[in-house]
């Protein structure tokens, strides 16, 4: 493995889907690199997070149709998915109070809103 973990794990997903994955099944999801494959994935993971990882699968995202201007159309880029698993009891801090803060500004949000109704 002549790779560095940077250069596998590109980012974090952070979606509902994700949050709720994390919550229910201990799984993350990454966005890593197109060319690399599960065991490096894993061993990525566990260097970057210092964590122990189960269980790791991969799905290549498609590209989409977008419309650029009027009539220009282009796809948005492929990119590779995987969905780990982490071990019972083990968990990534860089996940924690991500959609609490979220929740937090949309009330706030919703406050404002309503005072500027007034």
């Amino acid at each position: 493995m002549n790779k560095s973990p940077y250069d596998i794990v590109i980012a974090p997903v952070i979606t509902e889907k994700a949050s709720f994955l994390r919550g229910k099944y201990n799984q993350y999801i990454f966005r890593v690199a197109k060319d690399a494959n599960k065991k490096e994935i894993k061993w990525a993971i566990e260097t970057l997070y210092k964590v122990k990882v189960e269980k790791v699968r991969t799905l290549n995202v498609k590209p989409k149709p977008r419309r650029l201007r009027h009539r220009l159309y282009g796809r948005t880029s492929s990119w590779k998915k995987a969905y780990v698993k982490l071990k019972e009891g083990e968990s990534i801090p860089l996940y924690e109070g991500v959609w609490e803060e979220k929740e937090w500004e949309l009330k706030n949000t919703d406050r404002l809103l309503l005072q500027e109704d007034l």
